[in-house]
């Protein structure tokens, strides 16, 4: 039978073993059919949620609070099934490769895929990238555990897949 985590070690002083499969219910996933088409448009809606802030404030200021509604639909957490049991989903890996707390001066980090090869990336290029863990509402149980997705969508066709292991290295 397949193991079915992966494992982040080397220079950490915290070595992690995680399950990828726990990740679907779990808030900070992102979902890989839209992601990246997102990044384009992020910094556009980043400012207009700034200025729609900026806007409420001074509502608020001049007009006063208006109290949160009991019947509104905004404080409740839905699961959309379909999409869930349909869609292709990531996570982010910053979390995971700061809670394994890197020792000061690593600088790379070595991506080690089942078959024994490796590829190496800068850390800062790992802390933006993204572990896929789901295809198609199907966890990657053939070239899996996860995929390594780089966090500018540059490899989204072609992401690195079969990943077993991020091993962090001093410089």
């Amino acid at each position: 039978m397949q193991e079915f985590v992966f494992f982040i070690d080397g220079d950490v002083n915290h070595p992690l073993t995680i399950d990828p499969t726990v990740w679907i219910f779990d808030e900070r996933k992102v979902d890989l059919d839209t992601y990246f088409d997102q990044l384009d448009t992020a910094e556009d809606e980043e400012t207009k949620y700034k200025k729609a802030i900026s806007a409420q404030w001074d509502k608020e200021i001049t007009e006063g609070s208006e109290p949160p509604r009991p019947d509104s639909n905004d404080n409740k957490i839905k699961y959309d099934k379909q999409k869930l049991m349909q869609g292709s989903f990531g996570m982010p890996l910053k979390p995971f490769l700061i809670n394994s707390e890197p020792i000061e001066g690593v600088s790379k980090v070595e991506i080690k895929q089942k078959n024994g090869e490796s590829h190496f990336f800068d850390y800062k290029v790992a802390l933006a990238g993204i572990a896929g863990f789901s295809f198609k509402g199907k966890p990657l149980k053939e070239n899996g555990p996860i995929h390594f997705y780089l966090g500018d969508g540059s490899n989204k066709d072609k992401p690195i897949t079969n990943v077993v292991k991020f091993i962090l290295h001093l410089s």
